[in-house]
Order: C-alpha cells, then structure tokens, then sequence
C-alpha cells in the first residue's frame, strides 16, 4: 500500500547510499555538508511520515514493518561511515568513542529481535519518553558529527594519528559528548525492554 507516508519512509532507505556516499572521502568537507543536508531531509521525513500516517488515518502494516528498519538503517550506514573514516576518534580516549557507537548498534539489533519474539506472544511494548529522548540525542549526535566533518575536517591527523588538538572541533567535540549520552540512554531503555521481554520467558 503505497501511501505517501510509506513513499516518505521508502525515500528515506533510498537515500541512505547517497548519504553513505557523501561522507566516503573524509577530507572532503562539502560532501560533508551535502551529507548534513541530506542527513536533515531524512530526519525530517522521520517525523513527517509519522505524522502524516496519523493525520491522514493511512496507517499500514508496510508502515509500521517498514519506519523501524528505516531508522536503524540510517543510524548503522552513518555509525560505519563515521567509524571507519575516523570520525569516532577524540581526545583523551582516541579510538574509544566507536564504544559508544557500539553500544546503539547492538541495543537496535537485541531490540528489535526481543520486539519480534514479543509480537509472536502478542505483546505490544511502548515507546517510552525516554526512548524518544534516546532516539533525539542519538539523532543530534550523528548530526553533528557531519556537521563537524563540514565545518573542521577530519577530526585527527591522519598522519601523525593525534586527536589531542581539537580545541576549535567543537562541532565534533559536542557531536561525540552527544554519542556517549545517547549510548547511557541506549542501555537504559535496552535494559528497560529487557524486562519486561524476561517477564513472557518461561
């Protein structure tokens, strides 16, 4: 059922590859801000597809199986570019920040087979603020951190391996705080789907 909700969601899996593309050559700084832009248009769809589905009562199955793996496509594409053109690397723990990229990307995959063994029960389990809170920071995480490879470049020397002098990073040195923030808030709720999955397991 090809609603324009589902088109906007299909659009955005679509748009992943260009979006993985853009961000291929890390000294590239304009494919980075055309990777920002495009990284905003599928954001955005995120929130209009849902809402739209809604307002419209066009709800479908196609929707609801489809707007989770969009999500995750998006979020594992962005993480695996970032990581293996060094844009996880920082001061202090260098390499380290892939930990918190990590973290999201096994939550996404346990979550969402728990989601599947619980829908085969017939158990529905929530979206709770927190969630939505988690899903917004790791939103404003990935964000910046190609805003950051816009605005500074690569964050470390790919000569001398250095990442200790990024005082003007500060684009990138906010989008790795953000990384960590959501990463504590994906083993919250991770945790909180967690048991409630443990309590249908017998």
């Amino acid at each position: 059922m090809l609603t324009l909700p589902n088109i906007l969601t299909l659009s955005r899996i679509a748009g992943v590859p260009f979006l993985a593309a853009l961000m291929w050559w890390p000294d590239w700084r304009l494919g980075f801000m055309f990777a920002f832009v495009l990284y905003c248009v599928i954001a955005f769809t995120d929130y209009l597809d849902g809402y739209l589905a809604r307002a419209q009562g066009t709800v479908s199955k196609l929707g609801i199986f489809l707007d989770p793996i969009a999500d995750k496509i998006m979020v594992a594409a962005v993480i695996l570019v970032l990581t293996a053109q060094g844009y996880l690397r920082g001061p202090y723990v260098g390499d380290l920040h892939v930990v918190a990229g990590l973290i999201i990307l096994i939550r996404e995959i346990a979550v969402s087979g728990l989601r599947e063994f619980l829908a085969g029960l017939q158990v529905s389990v929530p979206v709770t603020m927190l969630a939505k809170w988690k899903t917004t920071l790791q939103l404003v995480a990935l964000g910046a951190l190609i805003l950051g490879g816009a605005v500074h470049g690569p964050p470390c020397s790919s000569l001398a391996g250095s990442c200790q002098a990024m005082e003007g990073h500060w684009v990138h040195l906010i989008g790795l705080a953000s990384l960590w923030g959501a990463a504590i808030l994906t083993l919250v709720t991770g945790w909180d789907y967690l048991r409630v999955g443990l309590r249908h397991m017998d």
